[in-house]
Order: structure tokens, then sequence, then C-alpha cells
């Protein structure tokens, strides 16, 4: 049993790197919007996060097909208790094992434990009684963890959840349903042990619910994999922070991306937050730091002018119980100029951030291309990844694009598509494509 420290609330940051240069009848202005929390690392004594408890509910597969071969429900076994044993005393807990139903396998009645000496043995006693049988519908499982969540006064509310397989025993409508229902309730990882689960589900599950997505190919990876995750849930100090743009009349919101540590789309995720003002969700925080890709479309204006394109801010709940809060703030600026080298620099952060977006769309296109029989669209879009990855430095993508391609050329993006690609391979790269490197400033 690991005994973490009290995680304080963080204290937030905001920096803005931008070319606030725009030339005669110029509108769209980009920024790097860079989020730096501190503070809410491991600090003091024993106990719970200080804006309130942490609870957490994993979801295991326990479909039929997690015994074969059996090593996939061992590993599944030796993940869940490996997690238990992370948890800090006193966090609220759960663990749905999940078919084409969903089952509170412990507690059995329904609701969260405690993190104790006791509640960790009688968890792992239960694992033990875990058997594989039937189908898989995750949408009720995560129905389940959210109402587990949900019975109890907690600050932090995660989920963890672990599929072998694809989501065959409902419809997708109701996977979306559930995920729809979830979101702003909790957040979730989840991970798909071997190789025939479906990779777009998984992520598509952890981008809905602000968590992370990975493959563990190896079922004897997935205890270590889990501890990872727990260790990092339970440093978070503070849960339901959004990123809150406000722009004047005229300035509309073109979009707005997570870029690092991973590419994230939050546009369409935009609530509304008084007049010219919304909120986009970006989860729990410890102590770390994340980059946002934000552009504002202005209305255009004369040379020699200059404006307040929008103001960015974090909105952190009270731990009290008041209203939430905004703390920190950052300015984008937009500056009319004739002066074409002025307007022509590209921000260097603003460009690398590009690159990377770009990068991840190139390799999903190209693995789309390669499943559907395109030879040469799946090479051109697979060489040109690869000569975005080296140009960043994206050294960990470039590894993986190098299991799918012969790389002749990088710098050019030469490449020549592998005739035999093992499945494991080829799903790490679609899985992980979205992983970033931070720019060197």
């Amino acid at each position: 049993m690991a005994n973490f420290a009290k995680p304080s609330v963080p204290q937030f940051s905001v920096d803005v790197y931008q070319n606030e240069y725009l030339p005669d009848g110029g509108r769209d202005v980009d920024a790097i919007v860079t989020v730096t929390a501190t503070g809410g690392g491991t600090s003091g004594a024993a106990g719970v996060p200080a804006g309130g408890p942490a609870g957490v509910v994993i979801m295991v597969d326990r479909s039929g097909s997690m015994d074969y071969p059996p090593a996939k429900m061992a590993g599944a076994r030796a993940a869940t208790a490996a997690a238990i044993d992370t948890l800090r005393d006193g966090t609220s807990f759960a663990v749905v094992a999940g078919n084409h139903t969903a089952l509170p396998l412990y507690p059995a009645h329904g609701r969260l434990a405690v993190a104790g000496a006791r509640t960790r043995a009688e968890a792992k006693e239960a694992l033990e009684r875990l058997t594989a049988d039937g189908g898989t519908a995750i949408g009720t499982w995560l129905r389940l963890a959210g109402a587990l969540l949900d019975g109890e006064d907690l600050a932090i509310r995660h989920g963890v959840l672990l599929t072998d397989g694809r989501n065959e025993h409902e419809a997708p409508e109701a996977l979306r349903a559930a995920l729809d229902a979830c979101a702003g309730r909790f957040t979730c990882d989840a991970r798909g042990v071997g190789t025939d689960w479906e990779v777009k589900e998984v992520t598509g599950i952890a981008a809905a619910l602000l968590g992370s997505a990975d493959i563990v190919a190896d079922p004897a990876g997935l205890a270590a994999d889990f501890t990872a995750m727990m260790e990092n849930v339970m440093g978070k100090g503070v849960a339901d922070v959004a990123l809150r743009l406000w722009t004047p009349v005229g300035a509309e919101v073109v979009f707005v991306k997570q870029v690092a540590p991973a590419v994230a789309d939050l546009t369409g995720r935009r609530t509304d937050a008084g007049p010219r003002a919304g909120d986009y969700p970006t989860g729990s925080w410890g102590d770390e730091s994340r980059d946002y890709h934000v552009r504002v479309r202005v209305p255009a204006n004369a040379v020699g002018q200059e404006m307040l394109a929008a103001r960015v801010s974090l909105v952190v709940p009270d731990p009290l119980g008041g209203d939430a809060r905004p703390v920190s703030q950052g300015l984008v600026r937009a500056v009319w100029t004739h002066d074409v080298a002025m307007t022509t620099a590209i921000n260097p952060q603003v460009a690398h951030y590009t690159g990377q977006a770009e990068l991840a769309d190139a390799i999903q296109q190209g693995l789309d291309a390669r499943k559907s029989g395109d030879q040469d669209g799946a090479t051109a879009k697979l060489g040109r990844a690869v000569q975005l990855a080296a140009a960043s430095g994206n050294a960990d993508t470039a590894k993986l694009l190098s299991k799918v391609v012969d790389v002749v050329d990088a710098a050019a993006g030469t490449v020549r598509l592998k005739a035999k690609v093992a499945e494991a391979d080829e799903m790490t790269l679609e899985t992980r494509s979205t992983k970033t490197v931070r720019v060197k400033r």
C-alpha cells in the first residue's frame, strides 16, 4: 500500500505566446496558452485532497474473450490489485466487473468503500472470484461508475476502464449517450489489452471523459501501467477546472485545442459563461503544465490600430463550496501593421504545435488509407508524418512510425510501407498518435 501525502490545491499561472502582428485586413490571431499548476503535488500529512476526498471506480472487462488467452484475465486481476494497493488511505473506491451488463464486484452493495487495510484485502479477495463470460457493453459500465461516484460527496471523481474487445453488445448510439451522460461527472483513463479491441472506441472514451488512452499489448505490463495511472490520480489536487475565453464584440473563437501533452479538440465542448465568455473543460490537475492552441477571429482593423483579441483565465471550483472563481489570466492581442517582416514571422510555439497537430492527423489518415488498401495515400500521409516527427524532435512517434514504414529520407518524408506489420505495432502507433512533445523555449 502506498502512503501518499496530501495533495494541495494547486496555484495556476497562464503564459501566452503569439505573434500579435496582423497585415492590413488580417483577422485570425493564433496563440499558444501555457497553463502551469504548482503546489498541487503531495505535501504535508497523509490524508485527502485539500478540495475534498477522491473517488475511483475501476471497470474491468470480464467478457468471455478475457480468457483467450488466460493471461489477460490474470493480468487484469493483478493490475486491479496493484491499483487498489496504490490508493491513498481514505480514498473512496469500487471495482465494477463488466460484460454485456455491469456488476458491482466490490463492494457488492453498490456503494463505494473507503480505502484501508481491510477494504483492500476484501477487494483483492473479490478479484479472485472474477470470471470471464458474456459480451461487451461498455456504456453500461460507465453508467454504473457514474452512479457510484455520484452517490458520494467527492472532490475528485475518476474512472479507470480496461477492455480487450470491441463494444459489440450495445449500439454505438448507446455508448455515445453514456459518454454524454458521464461527461463532466468524472474523468476516465481507458486501456486496451491485447489486440482485439477497437482503437477509436477506446481513444474516444478517453477523449470524451478527459482522460488518457493507451494500449497494453502484453497483459504482463498491465500491473505497472495501472500503478502509474493510479499514482497520477492520487496526485490530483483539484477537479473540474475550465479554461475561460472572453472575446470582445465582433470577435469569435475559431477553435480551442489542447496540444500538449496530447492533442485534444475542446472547441465543441464550450459552455457559456456570461456575455462573450465561454468555458472549455480541462479536467483534474496536480503539479503539471499543459499547452493550448487558441485561434480567435477579430474584426479587420486599419493599420496602426490594436485591440485585445481575447482574455484567457482559469476557472477553479471553490473548495469551500462557493462559486467557481477565475484565477490567473493572460491576454491575446492583435496589432495591425504594414511591416511585412513582423506580420509574416511565425511564433515558434504556434508553428511547433501546428506541426504536432498535423502529425497526429497525418498518422490517422495514413493508417486509415493503409487499412482501406490505398497504398499511395498511406505512403504519402505516413511519409509526411515521418517528416514532421523528425522536424519537431518527436522521437517516440518517429520510433513507432519506423515499425510501420521503412524510412528512406526522414527530412524529405520519403518512406516505403512495410509488407508485414505486427498488429500491436500498428495499434500502438494509432493509439499514441496524439501524444506530442513540448516546444523547446
